[in-house]
C-alpha cells in the first residue's frame, strides 16, 4: 500500500527537574545547598532512510514522545539528558505544521533535522544560594519540550516527471529506458503507484524519471487516481507529457493534451509552466496525417515533440537522450525553505501557552492554568522565598490582577490545580 501523506503527533523530552538538596558530611557543618540540575529532554529528530519508500508505517503509529532528562540529585549532581528520538522518513518528505501550514523541514538530503527541541533542565537549588539566602528550599522544574501536530507529506524526488491519460503508455516507456519494472497491461489504472527509474543517458550520466499514475479530467477536484499524485509532479525540473497518437481509444490526443495541462495548472499555477516535452507514443499505429496533424499543433505552441513506440522501442533512445540534454539547462530539484517564526508570532506563541480562565463557584475563585504544574511543584509551601516565587508567577502572568477585577478580596479562598490558599494582594 502507497501511503504518501499522513498526520502524526510529535513530542519533546520534558527537562528533568533541579534537586533540592544539602549537603551532609560527618565533620562538614552548614554544608549548604548542593541540589543538581535536571538533563536535558530528548530532541525529535527526523532523518532520511533510502529503505523507505512512502508513509505506510505512520498509518498506525500517530504519536511519537522523546523521553524526559533526568532529575538532578545531591552532591551537585547533573541528571542524565534523555536520547533523542530519531524518525526515520523516505527522501523527498515535507514535514509542516498541521494547524498552520507552515514548512518545518523538507528532507530532500541526508542531513539530519531536529523539528521539536527538548526542554532544557531545571535548575538545582544550589543555583538560588545567595549571601541573604543560604538554605533556599526550592529548585526550578524543567521546561517542556516543543510538541507539535505535523502533515507529513512525500514528494518524490526525480528529475522528470511523466505524465498523460491511463493505458497512453508511460508505464512501458519507463520500463525501456530504465530499470523500472512497473505493471504493464492493456487496461485503464495498470500503475498505482508512483513508479521511480533511473535513466542512463552516457558513462556517467543520469536522471531520475517517475511514472506518474494516469491522469484523468477533473484529478485536480479528486476524480480518479490522479489528484492523489499531482503532488509528485511538483518537484519535477521536466515534464514529459505522453500522449496517443493513434487514437484507437477513440480519444483525440489534442483534447487529451489541453485536458491535462488544464488539471496541471488547476493543482498549480507553478507546475503549468514547468518545462516540457511531448512525446506521441504508439505511433507505429498513427497514420501520417494523424501524426503531421498533432505535430503542427504541440511546435506552434513552442514545445518540442518526439514520436515513439514504446512496445517496438522507436524512437525511445532519441527521446531519453533529448530529455537528458534538456534537463541538463534546467535548475535542480526544487526543495521548500524552512519558514522559521518571526519574533512577533514567537511572542505571540507565548502568549496563547500563558492562557488561563477564572470562574467562581460558591465563593471559591478557581484558575485554570495547565501550565502552572510545573511551577507548583517546583514550590515548597513551608518556605517563605518559595512562597514568594509563586506569587511573583501568579502577578507577572497577570492572574492577581485577573482576580482583582473578578471581584475577590482578600481571605478569599483561591484554587489552582487543587491546590487552596487564601487570597492576600
Amino acid at each position: 500500500m502507497f501511503v504518501d501523506e499522513a498526520k502524526i503527533y510529535i513530542k519533546a523530552g520534558d527537562g528533568g527537574d533541579g534537586a533540592v538538596s544539602f549537603h551532609r558530611e560527618k565533620y562538614v557543618s552548614a554544608g549548604g545547598p548542593d541540589g543538581g540540575d535536571g538533563g536535558k529532554g530528548g530532541d525529535i529528530v527526523f532523518v532520511v532512510d533510502d529503505n523507505i519508500s512512502n508513509l505506510f508505517n505512520f498509518s498506525y503509529k500517530k504519536k511519537y514522545a522523546a523521553d524526559k532528562g533526568d532529575n538532578g540529585s545531591s552532591r551537585n549532581s547533573f541528571g542524565k539528558s534523555a536520547k533523542d528520538l530519531i524518525i526515520k522518513v523516505p527522501k523527498g518528505t515535507v514535514v509542516r505544521e498541521a494547524g498552520t501550514g507552515r514548512i518545518l523541514a523538507d528532507l530532500s538530503d541526508y542531513e539530519p533535522v531536529v523539528i521539536a527541541r527538548g526542554g532544557k533542565g531545571g535548575r538545582g537549588n544550589a543555583h538560588f544560594a545567595t549571601p541573604t539566602r543560604q538554605i533556599p528550599r526550592f529548585a526550578k522544574p524543567g521546561f517542556q519540550g516543543e510538541e507539535y501536530n505535523v502533515m507529513l507529506e512525500l514528494k518524490l524526488l526525480a528529475d522528470v516527471g511523466l505524465v498523460g491519460f491511463p493505458n497512453v503508455g508511460k508505464s512501458t516507456f519507463i520500463s525501456v529506458v530504465s530499470a523500472a519494472k512497473p505493471k504493464i497491461a492493456n487496461y485503464h489504472f495498470t500503475t498505482l503507484t508512483p513508479v521511480l527509474g533511473v535513466v542512463k543517458v552516457d558513462e556517467g550520466s543520469s536522471y531520475v524519471m517517475a511514472d506518474i499514475p494516469g491522469l484523468i479530467e477533473g484529478a485536480s477536484e479528486g476524480i480518479g487516481l490522479g489528484h492523489e499524485f499531482l503532488r509528485h509532479v511538483e518537484r519535477c525540473r521536466l515534464i514529459v507529457h505522453i500522449l496517443d497518437a493513434s487514437g484507437i481509444e477513440g480519444r483525440d490526443p489534442i483534447e487529451d493534451f489541453e485536458a491535462i495541462n488544464k488539471e496541471l495548472e488547476n493543482f498549480s499555477e507553478e507546475l503549468a509552466g514547468a518545462p516540457q516535452i511531448v512525446a506521441a507514443n504508439k505511433c507505429d499505429m498513427a497514420s501520417p496525417e494523424q501524426l503531421k496533424v498533432l505535430r503542427e499543433y504541440i511546435e506552434g505552441k513552442g514545445l518540442q515533440f518526439f514520436e515513439i513506440s514504446a512496445v517496438t522501442t522507436q524512437g525511445t533512445k532519441t527521446l531519453a537522450k533529448a530529455i537528458g540534454e534538456k534537463i541538463s539547462t534546467l535548475p535542480p530539484v526544487k526543495v521548500y525553505e524552512a519558514q522559521p517564526y518571526t519574533p512577533q508570532e514567537l511572542d505571540e506563541k507565548l502568549v496563547e501557552s500563558k492562557k488561563y480562565e477564572i470562574t467562581v463557584e460558591e465563593g471559591v475563585y478557581f484558575v485554570e492554568a495547565d501550565w502552572l504544574w510545573d511551577t507548583l511543584r517546583s514550590v515548597n509551601m513551608e518556605d517563605y522565598e518559595s512562597l514568594q516565587y509563586f506569587q511573583r508567577v501568579l502577578r507577572n502572568t497577570g492572574i492577581i490582577d485577573s482576580l482583582v477585577e473578578a471581584g475577590i478580596k482578600e481571605g478569599d479562598t483561591v484554587s489552582i490545580l487543587e491546590f487552596e490558599f487564601e487570597f492576600v494582594y
